[in-house]
């Protein structure tokens, strides 16, 4: 399900990227030789990447995403560099532990802050606004919080692939499921 990797040079590293074709669409992945960084939706990478050969972390990364949609994984083990401010690290450490299959939402991680912050309240307002940054969905589950009344709330790759992640994930990984869930919506891949 992979393509290649293009290579990016900057001042003090290089930027890899990679397109990464699935169920839900062609993703991009973008990072170094040792981390990802971000996890780009179709349509959204800053660049298109020139194939190149390159063999690198990123290939971990498809890996694990090839596992993941095959349903033979449940929680990613990657080294991640998201880069955001301290509050939204905290938060994209707490999405990543919303178990597989389950859901939470913006309000219980807003109470499970203000707890943790010696009672310092935490707005739902101002999770959402921190989960709807989440340099690297479905790795880091954003797609996993709801709101308070159950229904779907924005999500970077639309609502249709965030309905369709909850319910590949709540079928046990069933590549089948997933299958029928993209063709009974038609989800236009690029």
């Amino acid at each position: 399900m992979r393509t290649i990797s293009a290579i990016s040079p900057s001042l003090d590293h290089t930027t890899l990227y990679e397109t990464y074709a699935t169920p839900i669409g062609t993703l991009t992945l973008h990072g170094s030789d040792e981390h990802l960084r971000r996890l780009y939706f179709p349509g959204r990478a800053p660049i298109s990447p020139e194939p190149t050969l390159h063999v690198t972390a990123l290939n971990l990364v498809a890996h694990q995403l090839d596992e993941y949609f095959a349903g033979e994984r449940q929680r990613f083990e990657l080294r991640l560099a998201p880069a955001g401010t301290a509050f939204q690290q905290r938060i994209w450490e707490l999405l990543r532990e919303i178990p597989y299959g389950q859901t939470t939402t913006y309000g219980e991680i807003a109470r499970e802050l203000t707890v943790e912050r010696n009672g310092e309240r935490v707005e739902p307002r101002a999770v959402a606004g921190a989960v709807s940054r989440t340099p690297i969905p479905i790795i880091i589950p954003c797609h996993r919080v709801i709101g308070a009344d159950g229904s779907l709330r924005g999500y970077a790759g639309g609502l249709d692939r965030k309905r369709k992640l909850l319910g590949f994930e709540s079928s046990d990984g069933d590549p089948r499921a997933l299958d029928e869930l993209c063709r009974d919506t038609q989800l236009t891949l690029m």
